[in-house]
């Protein structure tokens, strides 16, 4: 099974249907669906809408069907962690905190240092930089974003909160949809204390990145999946414990199909995480791929394998070497190291072309992530 994540329509399946026969699920990635800003389509501001750019809800009716006449599946990237700050739930959570979505989001009071200072409820940071909580002048209150301050975080403590998203999960699965990848689900539950951090790096990660709901909030979605028979695939960053993980994906918990867990990415994280990148070892790559290899065998778990994504560099630059006279070469060598694993890999569009890393002399401009782009501010 080898998801391609796009933005596509149904003219874009006729474009492609020749080279797309081989595969059997087809991942649409979230800008198809309405978003408000430049973060790739990770700040979703209605879930039952697609951007007009891309087409309809009728052309994703259509790209089903097409889809299953071709044998194959589709799923869909459901981001449920945060939202848009221009989804209607939001704006009406920020207009008055007697509104009644107020508690859909996390609203915190500010706090003051000796010299009277504001300061943010804790020191969270966000993963795109800089603190984890925007202050909003309208209520005098911060909303947490782990993301960027354009994607408030969703309360997931709110029953009424998890009521929309299941309806929302149970509205794609009613129109033929296959499955979800669950974007950064294992951040839905928040350590209620909000505790500052220790943490150097992504300091707070450890109070949200397997909170104390987590796996009840993953049953619930579960359930659900399994109503419908769905393939579910969920990200969880910032966790590697194969024990912690294991709670995710055994088949007897009822939670999710698979996972992509972090700990092959992160092989070349320096002490400031990707952007300080430190050099690795070939042991270092074969050891980290043997103990996920043994682990979810021995403990029956399925391995989501992949080597590249939307948020990783591609991996003939990063895991071989794109020197023209080597890349095909190593492109074919990642390919037989993905697909001889056990699990189910995951293809990024362009990998199967062997596709390499912008060129290191092109301009800041031409660089579309907000990730990047933050960093290099």
């Amino acid at each position: 099974m080898s998801p391609h994540e796009s933005a596509v329509s149904q003219g874009a399946l006729q474009q492609h249907q020749a080279w797309w026969k081989e595969d059997t699920v087809y991942q649409i990635y979230p800008a198809s669906f309405k978003d408000s800003t430049g973060s790739g389509g990770y700040d979703i501001s209605n879930y039952y809408k697609i951007d007009p750019q891309y087409g309809s809800i009728d052309d994703v009716d259509v790209l089903k069907d097409k889809l299953h006449e071709r044998g194959m599946k589709l799923v869909l990237d459901l981001v449920v962690n945060h939202t848009s700050d221009q989804h209607q739930w939001f704006k009406d959570s920020r207009s008055s905190k007697d509104n009644e979505y107020r508690d859909w989001y996390i609203w915190k009071k500010p706090k003051y240092d000796a010299q009277g200072n504001r300061q943010p409820p804790n020191n969270w940071k966000s993963h795109f930089q800089g603190s984890a909580w925007e202050f909003d002048e309208l209520t005098g209150e911060y909303y947490l974003h782990l993301f960027c301050k354009e994607q408030p975080d969703l309360n997931w403590e709110n029953p009424a909160v998890r009521k929309a998203v299941h309806e929302t999960v149970r509205f794609w699965l009613d129109r033929g949809i296959d499955g979800f990848r669950l974007d950064v689900i294992n951040f839905i539950s928040k350590d209620q204390g909000f505790p500052d951090s220790t943490r150097g790096v992504l300091s707070g990660a450890e109070y949200y990145s397997a909170g104390p709901r987590l796996h009840e909030y993953l049953k619930e979605i579960g359930a659900i999946l399994k109503e419908y028979d769905a393939f579910s695939v969920g990200e969880m960053p910032c966790v590697n414990d194969p024990q912690e993980i294991i709670k995710s994906v055994r088949s007897d918990r009822g939670e999710l199909n698979v996972i992509f867990h972090f700990e092959l990415m992160d092989l070349d994280h320096g002490p400031q995480g990707k952007f300080s990148p430190r050099t690795w070892s070939l042991g270092e790559l074969k050891s980290t791929v043997d103990k996920w290899q043994q682990f979810m065998y021995a403990n029956d778990g399925w391995n989501a394998l992949y080597i590249e994504n939307h948020d990783q560099p591609r991996s003939v630059s990063r895991f071989a070497n794109n020197d023209p006279a080597y890349r095909a070469q190593s492109a074919k060598m990642l390919a037989l190291f993905l697909g001889l694993q056990a699990g189910t890999p995951f293809v990024y569009q362009g990998q199967e072309l062997g596709m390499h890393n912008i060129p290191k002399d092109w301009p800041m401009e031409e660089y579309k992530d907000i990730d990047c782009l933050n960093h290099w501010k």
